[in-house]
């Protein structure tokens, strides 16, 4: 098993101050390493509208390298305008993946559109910032990766990694939808899909992982690291019904990989559970792991699908990754 040791909560929006333009949630941490210091992109919302609804901003804030669980600052207004009138993520940006390219860096991110018999839909888009992560501009008012005849609803939890020259996203492809008493509620697994680029795709079209908890199991935001000749995922894994607290919701999940197409899932290797009480104790989900000077460290959110925040846990074990 690994073995994290939280490090406590790291980010609330709930802690700024009354005049801030985060009000509530921080979602789908993602990090990225700078010489003195690590940024951490997260989603997050402004107060909703009038009639409840909400939209999701990127975001980011920066700790101290040498002390990650010290916030060095926060920044000040989104890193990423929402799209257009009528476009796919005209209502948000949630979840997000950040990965840097030479002198610029990269997020694919899932952009939300309302619906009408269904609650919304997504599909993942990509932008590109040239002033060191600051800000953000699409390469298109488009989807880069997006609905097709195999997968014909939503696309979404975009993970990205890069493996020698070949760019590997990890998503989650919708089965269907659960007509409930309360709304409509997806189904989704883990896909992947590979480029030279990181532009165009091409999808692999098969599930990556069994169900554990029944046909009604969603999957999301597969994280994805090579280490000790495996590549490793941490996933977060749910029921689709009575999910947002306690028993029915979000938990971390483990698998491992020789070659990223054919996985072995152990989740109670995961090493991530919830805690006694407090601020994750419903729920933990949407891993990211990710190295800092020969220590690795694991972003995730918590209780209410990340309305609590975000914590930040360090692996005990770090001899974990050779084990077979």
């Amino acid at each position: 098993m690994f073995k994290w040791k939280k490090l406590g909560r790291l980010f609330t929006p709930a802690d700024l101050p009354g005049d801030s333009w985060m009000k509530e949630y921080a979602q789908s941490p993602s990090a990225v390493v700078f010489d003195d210091f690590v940024r951490v992109y997260f989603c997050t919302r402004p107060a909703p509208s009038a009639d409840g609804q909400y939209m999701s901003y990127l975001a980011y804030l920066d700790v101290a390298r040498d002390d990650p669980t010290r916030v060095l600052r926060v920044g000040d207004a989104p890193a990423m305008p929402l799209g257009g009138f009528g476009a796919f993520d005209e209502f948000g940006s949630n979840p997000i993946s950040v990965i840097r390219n030479g002198d610029e860096m990269r997020v694919y991110y899932a952009g939300w559109t309302r619906c009408e018999s269904v609650p919304f839909n997504a599909a993942i888009g990509m932008a590109v910032s040239r002033d060191e992560g600051h800000s953000f501009a699409r390469i298109g008012a488009g989807p880069v990766l997006s609905y097709s005849p195999d997968e014909p609803y939503l696309l979404g939890s975009p993970r990205i990694r890069k493996f020698g020259d070949t760019w590997t996203l990890w998503y989650v492809a919708g089965k269907a939808w659960l007509k409930t008493a309360v709304r409509p509620e997806p189904i989704y697994r883990l896909r992947m899909a590979t480029s030279q680029n990181g532009v165009d795709w091409v999808k692999h079209g098969q599930d990556l992982l069994p169900a554990k908890l029944g046909d009604e199991e969603c999957q999301a935001c597969a994280d994805v690291i090579e280490q000790g000749g495996r590549f490793h995922m941490f996933y977060s894994y749910r029921q689709a019904q009575n999910y947002k607290t306690g028993e029915g919701g979000y938990r971390i999940g483990y698998a491992w990989s020789e070659d990223l197409r054919h996985w072995t899932r152990d989740d109670d290797a995961a090493g991530m559970s919830l805690s006694a009480e407090g601020w994750d104790a419903e729920m933990v989900c949407y891993p990211h792991v990710f190295e800092l000077d020969g220590a690795f460290y694991m972003l995730y959110q918590g209780n209410q699908m990340g309305r609590t925040g975000i914590g930040l846990a360090l692996l005990e074990n770090p001899q974990r990754w050779s084990q077979r």
